[in-house]
């Protein structure tokens, strides 16, 4: 995993759960890594992964049972709203940056479109 400056590394290990969760590849009642074995598998400090870990079960996200291992507690429900969340997310962050560039709403939505037509093509 690749971490990036701009953002605590906590909450990069959560929003990679999150994709995980959103994009099916993680359901509910899956065993996810302990916090020792997914620190030593991205390299960062086993605190940090706690930390991860102990926001995601005061988001609901996960439960850990003792003695047994930290299980996905979000169902299909909280899996849609992690979407939506993150989708906005991206979106907020996008427009932001097009708008600092100088680039009108009209003009972001043209290229948009052009993106999305060529990606089409290309599938």
């Amino acid at each position: 995993m690749n971490f990036d400056n701009s953002q605590p590394i906590y909450v990069q290990i959560i929003d990679e759960f999150k994709k995980s969760i959103i994009r099916a590849e993680l359901s509910k009642g899956d065993k996810i890594p302990s916090q020792r074995e997914y620190a030593q598998t991205v390299r960062v400090n086993p605190n940090t992964v706690q930390r991860a870990y102990r926001e995601m079960e005061n988001m609901n996200m996960v439960e850990t049972l003792r003695g047994q291992g930290t299980f996905v507690a979000a169902g299909e429900e909280m899996r849609d709203k992690m979407a939506e969340e993150m989708a906005d997310k991206c979106i907020q962050h996008f427009v932001r940056e097009m708008r600092s560039l100088g680039f009108e709403d009209r003009r972001i939505l043209a290229m948009l479109e052009v993106q999305l037509t060529n990606r089409e093509e290309d599938e």
